[in-house]
């Protein structure tokens, strides 16, 4: 290979692994072409993009993308499939340990997930969860779950307590029994009192129509014959 396509090579890996948080390493010695192609379509369902790489030009992409994590896994014949933003990791995995158990050749060596190395049996668990979106429902799931036993925590009290008002109305006799039994307060003679106040001044200002007003004769003193 020309110096010209090295660097090519080197720099279309290194924008891959900075562009791809997870990755997959396996020991593709001993596929065929036709199980590779069934791999790299299997993988592409995925979102993942399965390259058959050479360690040396990969230990240099891998450092100059700050990817360390991928050079212990660099040994021997090297496959790597770059997982795309969008893509399902588990869904990737899954595919290269069905390739793994249906060939009986295929060697999975590990991966880089967000930076962490995982090991060969991390990757082979990582392949025996469930798809993506079932994992998002159980994620979902289990935060609303807390949310749902919090208000049904806030909502029995005050369910309780109208149980328990609406029985008291019962024990009485009904609402309108209930309101009639309701005993009187202080404040509400008080209001009472306030309300009849007006009423009592007036009928105290006005006369009693049985009483007639005093006259201007019968305020008048009478005089004696000697001074008529």
């Amino acid at each position: 290979m020309k110096k010209s396509d090295k660097e090519r090579v080197v720099t279309e890996l290194t924008e891959r692994l900075r562009g791809s948080e997870t990755l997959l390493v396996a020991d593709y010695r001993g596929l065929t072409m036709p199980q590779i192609d069934l791999l790299r379509t299997r993988l592409l369902d995925s979102g993942a993009r399965f390259t058959v790489v050479k360690n040396t030009l990969t230990r240099r992409a891998a450092e100059a993308a700050g990817a360390e994590a991928l050079l212990a896994l660099l040994e021997g014949p090297s496959a790597i499939a770059f997982l795309e933003a969008d893509g399902d990791m588990v869904a990737a995995a899954k595919a290269l340990a069905d390739a793994a158990r249906e060939t009986r050749v295929l060697a999975i060596r590990g991966g880089v997930l967000e930076g962490r190395p995982m090991s060969a049996a991390e990757v082979e668990s990582l392949a025996t969860l469930p798809p993506l979106d079932i994992l998002r429902s159980q994620v979902l799931a289990a935060i609303i779950a807390p949310l749902t036993a919090l208000l049904g925590l806030v909502t029995a009290p005050l369910q309780n307590l109208h149980g328990l008002i609406d029985a008291r109305i019962e024990q009485l006799g009904g609402p309108e029994t209930a309101a009639a039994a309701t005993p009187v307060t202080e404040a509400d003679e008080a209001a009472a009192e306030a309300e009849a106040s007006p009423a009592e001044a007036t009928a105290e200002g006005e006369a009693s129509p049985d009483e007639a007003p005093p006259t201007a004769d019968a305020t008048l003193p009478q005089q004696s014959p000697s001074q008529q």
